[in-house]
């Protein structure tokens, strides 16, 4: 029977990993409410506010999405004038994204995002345990990559 006890969702790697993505995700949605993003967007904002301008498939490589994925939300958000879509000069296959004066702009009000997510989560969770995650779960995608 103790074969058996590999198969308990409590013995799981995947399922708290999912449980907690999504119940971060929840976390998020009410602070990208006010800048009119889904959690997938910001994540594309991050990669552009650190990185400057990229290719569909350099964002998707950052953030490990196909480009069938991102382009519905990339057109999403330029149709709200948060980024440009461009064909490269050099190459008209590669899509460039870049941001606009209003992605720009909503970097600066974002600063508080992770702040008010840690502080939502209370006392329990602190920024040395946020980070101890970060740099286990760092190694854990290295590994899977």
């Amino acid at each position: 029977m103790a074969g058996f006890d590999q198969l308990k969702l409590e013995n799981q790697l995947c399922f708290p990993l999912y449980t907690a993505s999504r119940l971060v995700t929840r976390l998020y949605q009410p602070l990208l409410k006010e800048f009119g993003l889904t959690y997938t967007q910001y994540l594309i904002l991050l990669v552009l506010w650190e990185e400057g301008d990229l290719s569909v498939s350099d964002i998707g490589k950052n953030l490990f999405l196909e480009s069938n994925t991102l382009t519905p939300l990339l057109k999403r958000m330029e149709s709200k004038k948060i980024i440009k879509r461009e064909r490269a000069s050099d190459d008209e296959r590669r899509v460039v994204i870049s941001l606009t004066d209003l992605g720009r702009e909503m970097e600066i009000k974002a600063c508080e995002i992770p702040g008010k997510l840690i502080d939502s989560v209370g006392g329990e969770f602190t920024m040395k345990r946020v980070l101890n995650l970060q740099r286990e779960l760092a190694t854990l995608i290295h590994i899977l990559k």
